[in-house]
C-alpha cells in the first residue's frame, strides 16, 4: 500500500481558491490512479475527481465540481494536486486523496476501487 499525505487545506472566503497537494510514497506514482474525495459534515463521502496513472485522457469530475476544480499530477514528484476555484460554502469538508494500482489509461471515482488513503485535510469556505 501507498502512504499518502494531503496538504493545502484551510479557511477561504467564498469565491476564493485553494490548491491541495497529495504526496505519495514509497512506490512510484506512475502506475496508480489518483482520486480526490471529500466528506462534508453530515453527508456521505463524495468522489469528486480522478486521474489516470499517466494523466492521459480526460480526468473525471463530479458534477458538483466540474468546471471549478482541476486535478493534475506530477509523477516525477510522486504528487497529485487538486486546484479548486470559485469555492462555495458547500465545498466545505475534509478532503482526501486516494490511490489504486491499475494498468488502464482511465480511472474511476468509486471509493471501492481505492486501497490507499490519506488522513485528509480540512477545507472551510466561509465569509
Amino acid at each position: 500500500q501507498q502512504h499518502l499525505v494531503e496538504s493545502g487545506g484551510g479557511l477561504v472566503k467564498p469565491g476564493g481558491s485553494l490548491t491541495l497537494s497529495c504526496v505519495v510514497s514509497p512506490y512510484t506514482l506512475e502506475y496508480y490512479a489518483v482520486g480526490w474525495f471529500r466528506q462534508a459534515p453530515g453527508k456521505e463521502r463524495e468522489g469528486i475527481s480522478c486521474i489516470s496513472p499517466s494523466g492521459a485522457g480526460n480526468p473525471d469530475y463530479a458534477d458538483s465540481v466540474k468546471g471549478r476544480f482541476t486535478i493534475s499530477r506530477d509523477n516525477t514528484k510522486n504528487t497529485a494536486y487538486l486546484q479548486m476555484n470559485s469555492l462555495t460554502p458547500e465545498d466545505t469538508g475534509i478532503y482526501y486523496c486516494a490511490t489504486y494500482w491499475t494498468y488502464l489509461s482511465n480511472c474511476g471515482r468509486n471509493a471501492e476501487l481505492f486501497d490507499s488513503w490519506g488522513q485528509g485535510t480540512q477545507v472551510t469556505v466561509s465569509s
